[in-house]
């Protein structure tokens, strides 16, 4: 099943990959807490830890791309313009902070237990799917409703590994 980024054998050996491992030894993924991440125990290998990581971070880089691109063009739209521009401004300023938020969930060391972090991760993928069909109305917002579709996908991904 492909997610849309190259698995660990396809990487350069010089780039993700040691950044990763550098992450888990020294940051305390290593060592982590009962139940965090989910799917890290004693018997798991350092391979099935680092590409928890790396799906972890694949997900967090679809959702800054999402939050950029979302900012960028409800700032495009006029604040007082006609009521399906406001929804399209509304809609893009939401899934912009969403996406935010999930990426500094993502990426923070802040211990969130596994529901919280599937919690944050739905919410994500639902405001990324509604953004993406209002934005679909719109001509010229073609970009911005791929990547919110495709951080719905990394999101779905990642949820996937939370088992």
């Amino acid at each position: 099943m492909s997610r849309g980024y190259p698995r660990t054998s396809e990487r350069h050996s010089d780039t993700i990959v040691p950044a990763v491992r550098e992450t888990a030894q020294n940051s305390g993924f290593g060592r982590p807490e009962p139940g965090y991440p989910p799917r890290v125990t004693t018997s798991t290998s350092q391979q099935e830890l680092f590409q928890f990581l790396e799906d972890r971070f694949a997900c967090a880089q679809a959702c800054t791309e999402c939050a950029r691109i979302c900012a960028l063009r409800a700032s495009l739209v006029a604040p007082d313009g006609p009521e399906d521009q406001e929804l399209l401004r509304r809609k893009g300023i939401m899934c912009a902070e969403v996406c935010d938020a999930t990426c500094r969930v993502l990426s923070e060391d802040n211990h969130l237990d596994e529901a919280g972090i599937r919690v944050q991760l739905e919410w994500c993928r639902s405001v990324c799917l509604e953004c993406a069909q209002v934005l679909d109305r719109h001509t010229g917002a073609e970009d911005a409703a791929k990547a919110c579709r495709e951080c719905a996908q990394a999101c779905t991904d990642f949820m996937a590994t939370l088992v």
